[in-house]
């Protein structure tokens, strides 16, 4: 949202239509920046299991994509800018554009995911937001 000025608005948060408004933003109330390191790494724990998705990786020791994805998740989610202060505008697009990602290994990333956000500490109610997101990006790709 926009006001007549180009100035980015608040949103207001809901647990449901018409709900009370959350404290807080979504990265805060989950519990912040520990909350997203184990969701990546249990994440990342199933992307190192799997062969045929871990292929697309081109670093052999996956800790830099596991802080790279933690520090952009966090900052999405609300949480402090230093994934943009440390390396930019994400550009995900561009960024990614040198992966061939085939269909089964995008599911399998997908797969991995949904995983990790079910696993996380994050109340039932809190991760729509999250798993709503990787399901809209499939239809994406």
């Amino acid at each position: 949202m926009s006001d007549s000025e180009g100035v980015s608005s608040p949103v207001t948060l809901r647990m449901s239509q018409g709900g009370p408004a959350m404290e807080g933003n979504f990265w805060e109330q989950v519990g912040g920046r520990p909350t997203f390191e184990r969701l990546v790494r249990e994440f990342y724990r199933g992307v190192a299991s799997d062969p045929p998705l871990l292929a697309i990786y081109p670093e052999e020791d996956l800790e830099p994509a596991i802080q790279r994805l933690t520090g952009f998740l966090e900052q999405y989610w609300g949480g402090p800018t230093t994934y943009s202060d440390t390396h930019g505008h994400p550009r995900l697009r561009m960024r990614h554009a040198p992966f061939k990602v085939n269909p089964a290994q995008r599911d399998r990333w997908l797969t991995h995911m949904r995983a990790a956000v079910d696993s996380s500490s994050c109340r039932p109610s809190r991760t729509r937001p999250c798993g709503h997101t990787w399901s809209a990006r499939r239809t994406r790709w």
